[in-house]
């Protein structure tokens, strides 16, 4: 039987970790570990300070899961290391309270939970929603999950085949409108963000200051084909994305240029 993980960003406690759980049950082996808090924006990151804390709790919707103190990452490296017994077969991470889109991945938990299985060998998903209508704060956004959640179902099939690239992850991005006036999915590449952030300074006492750095809110490169676009058409996005950040075509020039440096250094020292 397919052994499928599910983690998140947002915390085990998120409407959007559910949403998934309920479409991926039957699909096969449901394993589900999630930080016991929210985690966005912590990329990459891992506990290697202190020991890291599980616990058994439940999903919104009653349904078993683990919570822990740790990241997004480290719950995938918890499944690797046989916290489930055997390793995982498919990975998923999400659904995402808000997009994950362009730049903003190298940002992200979700993709970065993911990103970690294809450094494992196990192909990963990763998945995010835009809001329908926002509230005055995160909590009170509402959010449309049937359709991501719906498509993500039918990937993992698709991504489990032996001939399927497993370097590879697929970045899910559904636009802010109910599941039934969404029809189209496009593969996408990821656009480039536009970040309007500013430095301000909030408060002062002493030698004290308090600054805001974020929170404006970005706008992107129109480009056809971009993430962004198809989100901006209406359309479920796809973006393969991978781990290597080699820019190849610059190898040789470099190599010149870093070779013919070490000559010079060395002919001016003799």
């Amino acid at each position: 039987m397919r052994h499928i993980l599910l983690t998140n960003d947002d915390g085990v406690s998120s409407p959007g970790l559910a949403a998934l759980a309920a479409v991926l049950a039957p699909l096969g082996r449901l394993s589900v570990i999630a930080p016991d808090r929210n985690r966005s924006g912590i990329g990459r990151g891992i506990t290697i300070h202190s020991p890291l804390h599980v616990e058994e709790v439940g999903l919104t919707d009653g349904r078993p899961a683990l919570a822990t103190d740790g990241t997004p990452v480290d719950c995938v490296r918890f499944a690797a290391l046989g916290l489930f017994g055997d390793p995982p077969d498919v990975i998923v991470s999400g659904i995402n309270l808000g997009l994950n889109l362009g730049d903003d991945v190298t940002y992200s938990g979700t993709v970065a939970a993911a990103l970690e299985g294809t450094l494992l060998g196990v192909p990963s998903i990763a998945a995010s929603a835009d809001r329908c209508i926002p509230g005055a704060g995160r909590e009170e956004d509402v959010y449309d999950f049937r359709a991501v959640a719906d498509f993500v179902a039918k990937l993992v099939p698709i991504v489990a085949r032996d001939d399927f690239p497993n370097h590879v992850i697929l970045n899910v991005n559904g636009p802010g409108r109910p599941a039934d006036q969404i029809d189209e999915a496009r593969v996408t590449r990821l656009g480039r963000r536009i970040y309007d952030d500013q430095l301000t300074l909030e408060s002062e006492e002493g030698g004290r200051r308090r600054y805001a750095i974020y929170g404006r809110n970005p706008s992107w490169h129109p480009e056809p084909g971009s993430d962004f676009d198809a989100i901006e058409q209406g359309a479920v996005s796809v973006t393969p994305m991978h781990f290597d950040l080699t820019d190849v075509r610059e190898m040789d020039r470099l190599e010149g240029l870093v070779l013919a440096s070490l000559l010079t250094a060395q002919t001016a020292e003799s």
